[in-house]
């Protein structure tokens, strides 16, 4: 059952969001149906446990050797509710369906002059768990011509690891495409890393958590094999529950305490505007999670200068609903993004307006086009993924957390205070503010991270949002401060300093600017002294709905949690000419 997610106000969903230890959106039809749900336990399940969940029904489908506390299981769904009582069982949720969420954009990061240099991500392991991977493509082989896919696996069932949708092999030529079908034009960001085949996503663009969480926990297991440093994730569902909760979530965490970075796309309901909140609140699972890298989409414009660029209306925008992290972490180039083509595959079928003319990289013009161009935080996700394997290049022993860090205090902060995108079809205006929730700590620039040796001392999770309802006012803080439980050890050291405030506690309706409370170490991720270019920039004002208390808007992203209407798992890219 396919599910659309959409902001609701606390009136109408604070009173189921939470009840019980199963997930509000679990449905029950027919109680003698057996149906796949994801259950997690609070401890590795013991054979005790296991006995009394064969006693009501439930065999075990799938487990994780490196996710022991989360498994997919079988059962009567009448017995849901009834095995969610055991002792020992924490929570448990449908299988939810998840689903997909270069000359410019090498230029406009600076992953061009990067490779000049010699760093390509050199045998750096990049698993892309997506769509398949055409593992026969030239731009994906070495100069030897020994493909550069160097394990493939599919989690689907339909027993092939080719990219019958063809989104993963888009977005594997933006990790490390080499250009040799475009004489060097068309270079993806690392194109000396080595790429992990892990399909999770069928012709149509879909897939399961299930699918997800056993391609994570597999690239885990592979680690040390290929040397697996990243996994890109250009895919994702809304969000039903708290990060806590959330089994991608948890799936993502494992992977980032195995020391492997994970990026994520934040999605592409930027321009969602039901509840009067212009697409804030709009990130998806597990771009909410704290740990991973969740990036934004931006437009380079069709130039190499960062100058000129403006926000995708599509990117979605923060806080998360439920736990309200800063997200996106970053934005990078994901607009009209030119990358490998499969031939025949859904998306090249459907869209051929799409393939890129042969003539524009030197081709003959009665030639096959080896390129495609899609939008979407989906390719701006690889573009970001690839920054972090020449950073692991440059030096094998930063970890996941420096990484994160170090991408983000690097970003550049110079954005307008605003822009309009005008949609080329429709001709609807899009206004953007260029906040923390829309850029986060701003725009990837790939020659400032490795120019930089800056190495945070602990974990970077991304900041929390808090609203003060007395006062009227946003603070972002260090998730330190926040009480999550005994679930989450944040460490005792957090990169983000004591606190990171909004100005000096500058209420809603007004212009809010970042102040000087800024802290990490003497140098702010966030910038100095100001998100944005200069001081005293306005980041949120009074034409903003999400900045007035007394709007829908405001109520729907500060008081809300998730509907449960209808969602999937998938790809985060948009078919089309982009925006004007």
């Amino acid at each position: 059952m396919k599910r659309t997610f959409k902001l609701a106000l606390a009136l109408s969903v604070a009173g189921c969001a939470f009840a019980g230890q199963v997930s509000p959106d679990f449905r029950v039809t027919n109680p003698a149906t057996k149906v796949d749900v994801v259950v997690q336990f609070s401890g590795t399940p013991t054979a005790a446990l296991f006995g009394l969940l064969g006693g009501n029904g439930a065999t075990t489908k799938k487990q994780f050797s490196k996710i022991p506390k989360v498994q997919i299981i079988t059962v009567p769904a009448g017995k849901v509710n009834v095995i969610a009582q055991l002792p020992g069982v924490k929570r448990i949720s449908p299988d939810r369906v998840v689903k997909r969420h270069l000359d410019l954009t090498a230029g406009t990061v600076g992953s061009n002059i990067a490779n000049q240099y010699g760093w390509t991500g050199q045998d750096i392991g990049v698993a892309v768990i997506d769509s398949g991977i055409d593992v026969n493509n030239a731009d994906l082989k070495t100069t030897s011509g020994a493909s550069r896919v160097v394990y493939s696996e599919d989690f689907t069932g339909q027993n092939t690891t080719a990219d019958l949708y063809g989104h993963g092999t888009h977005v594997a030529g933006i990790v490390g495409g080499n250009g040799a079908n475009s004489g060097g034009r068309y270079t993806g960001i690392a194109p000396g890393a080595k790429l992990i085949n892990l399909r999770v996503l069928d012709e149509t663009g879909s897939g399961s958590d299930s699918w997800v969480i056993a391609a994570i926990n597999r690239a885990i297991e592979l680690k040390f094999t290929y040397n697996i440093r990243i996994i890109n994730l250009s895919l994702g569902r809304p969000i039903y529950e708290s990060f806590l909760l959330d089994p991608l979530c948890q799936a993502v965490e494992a992977a980032h305490q195995a020391g492997i970075v994970v990026v994520v796309a934040a999605g592409n309901e930027g321009r969602d505007n039901t509840y009067n909140a212009m697409g804030y609140g709009t990130v998806g699972a597990p771009g909410n999670d704290p740990f991973v890298i969740t990036v934004g989409s931006m437009k380079s414009e069709g130039t190499a200068n960062k100058s000129d660029d403006m926000i995708a209306s599509y990117s979605a925008k923060g806080p998360t609903v439920v736990d309200h992290f800063v997200k996106p972490d970053m934005v990078a180039p994901g607009n009209i993004i030119a990358s490998l083509r499969v031939a025949g595959s859904t998306l090249d079928a459907t869209n051929s307006g799409n393939r890129v003319d042969p003539t524009l990289y030197g081709g003959a013009a009665n030639s096959t086009p080896m390129y495609f161009t899609m939008n979407g935080t989906s390719m701006a996700t690889p573009v970001v993924a690839g920054a972090a394997a020449l950073l692991i290049q440059q030096n094998p022993a930063i970890t996941a957390d420096q990484v994160k860090g170090r991408l983000m205090q690097t970003a550049s902060k110079s954005f307008p205070t605003s822009s309009v995108a005008v949609d080329p079809t429709t001709l609807v205006s899009y206004p953007a503010y260029y906040d923390a929730f829309t850029v986060g700590a701003g725009y990837l620039d790939i020659m400032a991270a490795l120019n930089n040796t800056t190495l945070s001392p602990g974990s970077v999770p991304s900041l929390v949002a808090v609203f003060d309802a007395s006062s009227g006012t946003v603070s972002l803080v260090s998730p330190s401060q926040v009480a999550w439980g005994e679930q989450v050890a944040w460490g005792e050291q957090v990169a983000w300093g004591e606190q990171v405030a909004w100005g000096e506690q500058v209420a809603w309706g007004e212009q809010v600017a970042w102040g000087e409370q800024v802290a990490w170490g003497e140098s702010a991720i966030f910038g100095a002294t100001t998100v944005i270019n200069g001081t005293n920039v306005a980041v949120l004002n009074a034409s903003v709905p999400v900045a007035q208390s007394t709007t829908a808007g405001f109520r729907a992203v500060w008081n809300s949690t998730s509907s449960f209407a209808t969602g999937l798992t998938s790809a985060t890219s948009i078919i089309g000419k982009g925006e004007k």
